[in-house]
């Protein structure tokens, strides 16, 4: 019996064991179910892949230079045709990174073939476009961003989508322009996504019409217009005489045209480094759905923000109020002219010679030149002075002065050049050294005087 009963109390042990360690497989099954459905959840909740950003502008506009600034190169690198760089994107709520393409094509309109290689007809509802305007060139503006647009309504068309899936674009573009709320104030410290949550059910019956000239060129897609260098503003206004009434009108031309395209408008400077952190969180808004805290500014003209669906005529009737030598309708090349070229008028240089050459060429000249010969009018009799006495004296002191020449013998005519300018040296010498030997106290003297009373018993 005791073998018997030993047993028994073994298998009843032994089925306890069994029942623990089933109940402990089933805890383990239970939480390793629970972190597969956490993962399972998390994976369809992460930042999606294979978004893309077009952006078009003519050449010197920025567009490379903003979007590296955004990508936080510091030496950024343009290309030619059609060139590639990439955002990154960073969920700090569920710890997630992800790289949104940017593809930038060349302002040269040849290349807007390349726009295949960059969008394709399955990426197109993943895609956002972006067209640079240049504020340091506004009279380009509008002209520019009607350029750009149609080139890619003209892709997007090459890209033959259903009329199903085409439709369904348009309409939530239509449905997000609608719904566009005011950022609460409440939210702004929070930086994670917007769930499905967040849009409330009790004002989705609440849909506004929209407007006359509202999406009237829906392209299926988000787009966004920046202007550039508006640092340019204050350079506008000292050389080419821009006052607030030109930056009014030029502001509700492009607000007007983001109407018709559902677009958001805003200024940046690289220079000033404005509005850069607020382009990026509106792009990433845009493109993965983060929560966007920032409202409309439209106070200072050189950083204006529109965001999408916030707009419309009435608040575009503000702006005109400022318009006073201008109307709103008048078009936009009549009013910002490109200001007229200024010919400068270039004097021709002239280098300095060097000074060694030009005395070397003055030298090479006067030996070319024949000796210049004396004038036979000039009296040898002149003064060392240079200075002439007057004939008409006559006196002792006179002949005295003139009677040691009479002893100079006169230079050849016939002798030329360098002969002759030596008699006339030595003539000129000896008179000095006959002058020397008539001074009084000289042993010469008393000839000279004699020769002087000669003279005047002559002239007597």
């Amino acid at each position: 019996m005791a073998p018997v009963l030993e047993k028994k109390l073994l298998g009843a042990a032994g089925a306890g064991d069994t029942l623990e360690i089933s109940n402990e497989d089933e805890e383990g099954q239970n939480l390793w179910s629970s972190i597969l459905s956490e993962v399972s959840t998390r994976s369809r909740s992460k930042l999606p892949t294979g978004k893309n950003i077009l952006v078009f502008g003519e050449d010197g506009s920025g567009k490379t230079t903003i979007m590296a600034k955004l990508q936080g190169a510091e030496h950024n690198k343009k290309g030619r045709g059609l060139e590639y760089l990439y955002l990154s994107v960073h969920d700090e709520d569920r710890d997630d990174q992800t790289r949104c393409n940017v593809w930038i094509l060349d302002g040269d309109l040849y290349h807007k073939g390349l726009l295949k290689f960059a969008v394709s007809g399955e990426s197109l509802k993943d895609t956002l476009a972006v067209f640079v305007a240049d504020m340091s060139r506004p009279w380009t503006i509008m002209e520019s961003i009607q350029k750009w647009s149609s080139v890619l309504r003209e892709h997007i068309d090459k890209l033959k989508l259903p009329p199903e899936e085409m439709r369904e674009m348009e309409q939530k573009m239509v449905k997000d322009f609608q719904e566009y709320t005011e950022p609460e104030e409440a939210t702004q410290s929070s930086p994670q996504r917007r769930g499905t949550a967040a849009s409330g059910t009790e004002d989705e019956g609440v849909v506004l019409p929209l407007g006359d000239n509202v999406l009237t060129h829906n392209l299926g897609i988000p787009v966004l217009i920046v202007c550039t260098k508006c640092d340019a503003v204050s350079v506008l206004e000292k050389e080419h005489d821009y006052r607030e009434e030109h930056f009014d009108f030029i502001q509700s031309h492009i607000r007007r045209f983001c109407l018709q395209y559902g677009a958001a408008l805003i200024y940046t400077s690289v220079k000033e480094e404005k509005n850069l952190d607020l382009l990026y969180k509106y792009i990433v808004h845009k493109m993965y759905d983060f929560q966007f805290t920032t409202p409309a500014l439209v106070v200072e003209k050189d950083a204006v923000f529109i965001p999408s669906g916030w707009d419309n005529e009435k608040k575009i009737a503000i702006v005109h109020e400022n318009l006073t030598t201008v109307k709103p309708e008048d078009p936009f090349e009549d009013f910002i002219m490109k200001p007229p070229v200024r010919k400068l008028v270039h004097d021709k240089e002239v280098a300095a010679e060097d000074e060694q050459v030009f005395l070397m060429k003055q030298q090479s000249l006067l030996a070319k030149q024949p000796a210049t010969p004396t004038r036979g009018t000039e009296s040898p009799a002149r003064a060392p002075s240079g200075s002439p006495r007057p004939t008409s004296r006559t006196g002792p002191a006179n002949v005295a002065s003139v009677s040691p020449m009479t002893a100079v013998k006169k230079p050849d005519p016939n002798m030329k050049g360098a002969a002759a300018n030596e008699g006339v040296l030595a003539n000129f010498f000896n008179s000095l050294l006959s002058k020397k030997t008539g001074s009084p106290g000289s042993p010469g003297a008393g000839g000279v005087q004699s020769s002087a009373k000669k003279a005047e018993a002559g002239f007597d």
